[in-house]
């Protein structure tokens, strides 16, 4: 663990913040795009050490909080199915769909497995001729080229009781829509370090050119998420708006040209719906003619699905980077982890769950305004004031 604890260090975390501190001279809101770096921010307290005037908003990049829910819907509606093996990674068993979830297609003798890999639903339709057996194909960039592979394996091996219910989304457009919306308040990102590392950053660069905004590409821990936010704020402050990688021990700008390969040859652009946001144009993938055979969507023709959401739930305006989780009324009280009203309560990586699992139950007082020369004695109230209003100890401490 000494590799992943030098990007934890608190003397390395207290520089990075006091140089933030020292540069900051007007506000400024930036966007984390990745779920787990929302994690990481929530668990260590970042967004509570950064000055009052460096808000971070939580952008909709959880692979499970975005699968639309006509989605779920349909893998609902396929895993009730006799003749089907439903396989799918454990965090989208509680994912609610219209009225139930796949836990309750299981308790209700669906064949629901959990499997720690695509190929591992590969093998169970290897084992079970007789049944169709779908993977619950989910996900960034990040995902997809395993899932891409295990097509292309079932295709070459003449697998045919395999299929795959996609529901691929990519990370660029969703940030064109993000600044094309007219509430946007972003100025600059943190893009993902683990997209960026198969698909690399050439798609970002005329983003940030044409919306005038930086885009840092960031890694996971503490230390990376501080990097990251001082080096858009160095280029905020200096009128600059240019693609900047923090991430180069796991990102080069080519990305992975296998995984690249793959994609190319499994995968086609189309536009694609994301939960709580709508649709986005091009900002997802299904599978090529080449492999329409494996498309579950075609094999099973689900139609007829009539989603409903929660009126109470506001998952999609958190999603959207409008709304901090505990300022929906419903948050810890009807919804909760055991009792999801949405994907965000339920995922590992939702804004919603980072939130309920790190204690922060409370909306914060609106936090005023104050010079970088103060921000150290502010800095040290709010985390001590924090510490002894916690209502749980938590696993972890901030990082400074």
């Amino acid at each position: 663990m000494k590799y992943i604890d030098e990007f934890q260090d608190p003397d390395l975390a207290r520089r990075l913040l006091d140089d933030i501190h020292s540069t900051v001279t007007r506000p400024w809101a930036l966007m984390e795009v990745c779920g787990g770096q929302t994690h990481t921010i929530i668990r260590h307290g970042i967004d509570q050490l950064l000055p009052d005037l460096v808000e971070l908003i939580h952008g909709p990049g959880c692979p499970v909080c975005v699968t639309p829910l006509e989605v779920i819907d349909k893998a609902l509606e396929i895993a009730s199915r006799p003749d089907v093996i439903f396989c799918s990674f454990g965090d989208m068993l509680r994912v609610p769909g219209t009225g139930r979830d796949l836990f309750q297609v299981r308790s209700e003798g669906g064949d629901v497995r959990v499997v720690y890999s695509p190929l591992d639903a590969l093998r169970i339709a290897q084992q079970n001729p007789r049944h169709e057996v779908v993977f619950f194909g989910i996900g960034f960039e990040t995902t997809a080229p395993p899932n891409a592979m295990t097509v292309y394996q079932a295709k070459k091996l003449g697998i045919r009781n395999f299929s795959l219910l996609v529901s691929h989304v990519r990370v660029p457009p969703a940030i064109e829509a993000i600044m094309q919306s007219p509430s946007c308040r972003v100025q600059a990102f943190l893009a993902a370090g683990h997209v960026c590392s198969v698909m690399g950053t050439g798609e970002y660069p005329e983003l940030a050119a044409r919306h005038r905004v930086p885009i840092v590409v960031t890694g996971f821990e503490p230390l990376d998420i501080l990097e990251g936010v001082r080096r858009a704020v160095h280029q905020l402050e200096r009128g600059e708006h240019t693609v900047d990688n923090a991430y180069a021990r796991a990102v080069r700008p080519e990305g992975n040209p296998a995984a690249l390969a793959m994609l190319g040859d499994v995968f086609e652009v189309t536009d694609r719906a994301w939960r709580g946001i709508g649709v986005i144009p091009d900002s997802g993938w299904r599978l090529s003619a080449r492999y329409r055979d494996f498309d579950a969507e075609h094999r099973f023709s689900v139609t007829g699905i009539n989603t409903r959401e929660p009126a109470e739930c506001r998952s999609g305006e958190v999603l959207q980077g409008l709304l901090k989780p505990h300022e929906c009324e419903a948050f810890g009280t009807t919804c909760t982890p055991r009792n999801p009203l949405g994907a965000t309560m339920v995922s590992s990586e939702g804004a919603c769950a980072a939130y309920y699992l790190y204690r922060r139950l409370e909306i914060t007082p609106t936090r005023t305004a104050r010079t970088p020369a103060t921000a150290p004695t502010a800095r040290t109230a709010r985390t001590a004031e924090r510490t002894a209003t916690a209502d749980a100890p938590l696993e972890a401490s901030p990082v400074v």
